[in-house]
């Protein structure tokens, strides 16, 4: 054996008892005596991914390929480090390649689609996944289709796959993860719990496992539970995608405030450089910058599938116009509350209306009416999300409606796919999608006053008066029960504020509380929303000097009863960055005066748009300073307050806000508007709805 191969066997040796810097060296000296060593060059790869020095590791496999380009071998391994390296589009196609050279590798089929799982081509990925099986049975393979169904939102089949991969290595981790990320979705909780155990079980350091049970937890309001569980995801991997948002706002669902400050400074750095660390709809509660959020969202859609180019324009040229209606919360919930009339309103002689509900059915009544009010009612719920756009496409659905944005239960993907040539972000999410896919916004003037249009993705509709629709056909309260029934005393004013926990900050408590300090005799009243909430929000009125008993809690009870306890109460005090909307809408239509505070950014807006609406500008203030004295001044002036609530009954019945049918033909001027725009070949631009007599 001459002096060459010995080196090369050397360089073997370390390879085979894993001395990678020793072997990398050694094949180094064999690369530097013959540049155009196949093998030295393919195992100085290995060695090199395997220390994880993927960007040095390239050129290698890369002169490999050019000295042996029928070498399948080389291109898989080439495909491995591009993926690595974030180069998915090159990764995919040494992957294909390597398959064209031979089909028959399951490794190869595996790991390109796990490469097309990254791109968020789930179906492309599925039939690689399927070619991987076939070839050679296992539980990565179908764990990583699992993965792909879940995405699609196939949970049952994703749970099945889970199962498959559990009989083949039951210790597998991430089989039980993924089952327990697709019972999550589907509500199976005590499955789902179960399924995390085993995970944790097994892979105690798992975060992701810790962050599905925050997810699971927090679902079921147990939201002290849910924070220590993200918090533990956090520590085991602070760079984990949107972990730390989840925390925060599992923290600030339970008024716990500790460390509030520092995490909301983390979160707004981290969207500034780019980061996932915080999801849209969580950030609207922690940012009170609107230029943050639009970052926020653009970061998020990221991982949206990407938009497919339209080849031809479709111009379906029906006798009405089809406007689809997506939502979760077609069911007892607030979008179904405030929209239901404008279902109703619609003109049906110049439009069509189709729900596409991907939520599930509550069997309530507001469900069973929202059903009746549409043309077409279609239950997608269970469907994955190409098979809902593959359902609108062949509606011809000329513009899409998204009721969801960025909160719960939306389903994306549907809209990224392009599934109407008009799409449209409304009411279920108050602030930009922050995608390419989303023409435009609606919304009005003070929610997103001109100057603030730069911070929106979308092109903005601005309607006349308020952008919230409300339903005229909501129950009033023809009865109040006694302050005595809800705990209150008979005499003194009642500040209230029924919003959620998670929009109740320190500085708007700080300032409540100095509110109740100037005011002899007066008690804040809200809402109940957990127990951890209401011990926590107890403490901090002690530590500021107040006594907690003067703080009352209302539990959550019917819509009816809801609307009836507002005449309770002398003063809703708002909140912010995250203003009341519906809670807001609620206290009005009850006859109850709003203060608030106006933001800088959608959420923060969105009470001072009802006031306008509403006739009551003179309630709106530009500095917690005015907030403060505002209310102070309306509960020392019985007089002044009485006349407002006079102002708020008379306005009630004719005022722009609780105007549904006024509401319904705005719209749908700007429906009209979208559509003469798309089929004139025009690109989206702002629209500006005049108001009508």
């Amino acid at each position: 054996m001459d002096a060459f191969d010995k080196l090369f066997q050397d360089a073997m040796a370390d390879f085979t008892g894993r001395r990678l810097p020793e072997a990398i060296e050694k094949f180094q000296r064999v690369l530097d005596a013959d540049p155009g060593h196949v093998p030295a060059l393919n195992l100085i790869t290995l060695a090199l991914v395997g220390l994880g020095r993927h960007a040095e590791a390239e050129p290698f496999i890369a002169r490999a390929i050019e000295r042996q380009p029928a070498s399948d071998i080389s291109f898989y391994n080439h495909g491995l480090i591009l993926k690595v390296l974030g180069r998915p589009e090159q990764a995919l196609a040494q992957f294909g390649h390597a398959l064209r050279l031979n089909p028959n590798v399951a490794e190869t089929w595996l790991s390109r689609g796990a490469v097309l799982n990254d791109l968020k081509r789930y179906k492309e990925a599925i039939a690689d996944f399927d070619r991987a099986l076939a070839l050679r049975p296992s539980a990565e393979a179908l764990c990583n289709k699992g993965k792909s169904l879940t995405c699609l939102n196939a949970y049952g089949e994703a749970i099945r796959c889970y199962d498959k991969a559990l009989s083949i290595a039951p210790d597998l981790a991430e089989a039980w993860l993924g089952r327990s990320v697709a019972l999550v979705a589907i509500r199976s909780f005590d499955q789902a719990f179960a399924a995390i155990d085993a995970a944790l079980r097994l892979r105690p350091d798992l975060a992701e496992a810790w962050s599905c049970r925050g997810n699971a937890l927090f679902a079921l309001k147990r939201y002290g539970e849910a924070a220590a569980a993200y918090d533990k995801a956090l520590t085991l991997r602070p760079d984990l995608e949107f972990i730390e948002g989840l925390a925060c706002f599992a923290k600030l669902s339970i008024c716990d405030w500790s460390d509030l400050a520092a995490r909301r400074a983390r979160l707004s750095e981290a969207v500034r450089r780019g980061e996932r660390s915080v999801s849209p709809f969580e950030f609207v509660a922690i940012s009170s910058s609107a230029k943050d959020q639009l970052d926020c969202a653009r970061a998020r859609n990221r991982d949206a599938p990407a938009t497919p180019k339209e080849t031809s324009r479709r111009i379906h040229g029906h006798d009405r116009l089809r406007i689809g209606y997506v939502s979760s919360d077609f069911k007892a919930h607030a979008i179904s509350h405030l929209a239901a009339g404008l279902f109703e309103c619609h003109d049906r002689s110049k439009f069509e209306i189709t729900a596409i509900s991907i939520g599930p059915d509550d069997q309530s009544d507001l469900r069973k009416r929202v059903e009746r009010s549409f043309d077409r009612f279609i239950d997608a719920t269970t469907l994955p999300d190409e098979e809902v756009e593959a359902r609108i496409r062949a509606l011809e659905i000329d513009i899409l409606v998204d009721l969801n944005g960025h909160s719960g239960g939306a389903r994306t993907g549907v809209f990224a796919h392009r599934a109407a040539p008009i799409q449209v972000n409304y009411l279920g999410y108050p602030g930009t999608m922050g995608a390419d896919f989303i023409d435009y916004l609606i919304g009005d003037a003070t929610v997103i006053p001109p100057q603030h249009r730069a911070f929106y993705a979308e092109k903005v509709v601005q309607l006349p008066h308020s952008y919230q629709v409300n339903d005229a056909k909501r129950e009033l309260p023809q009865t109040t029960p006694a302050r005595s029934q809800a705990s209150l005393p008979d005499n003194g004013i009642v500040f209230c504020c029924f919003n959620n926990s998670f929009k109740v900050g320190p500085e708007a408590f700080a300032c409540w509380m100095r509110i109740l300090g100037s005011v002899d005799g007066s008690v804040l009243w809200l809402l109940d929303d957990s127990a951890l909430a209401t011990a926590n929000l107890r403490s901090e009125a002690a530590s500021r000097g107040v006594d907690p008993g003067r703080i009352v809690f209302a539990p959550r009870v019917s819509v009816g009863e809801h609307l009836a306890r507002h005449g309770l109460a002398d003063i809703f005090l708002d909140t912010w960055p995250y203003n009341a909307h519906t809670t807001a809408s609620d206290a009005l239509w009850a006859g109850l005066p709003v203060v608030t505070w106006i933001g800088e950014t959608f959420a923060g807006r969105v009470a001072a748009s009802l006031l306008n609406a509403v006739g009551l500008p003179e309630l709106i203030t530009s500095s917690q300073d005015a907030y403060e004295a505002l209310a102070i001044e309306l509960a020392r002036d019985p007089a002044r307050l009485n006349s407002i609530k006079h102002r708020l009954a008379a306005n009630r019945s004719s005022c722009p806000l609780f105007d549904t049918a006024r509401f319904t033909r705005a719209i749908e001027e700007a429906y009209e508007i979208m559509h003469r725009r798309y089929r004139d070949g025009l690109a989206p631009d702002h629209i500006e709805i005049a108001a009508k007599g």
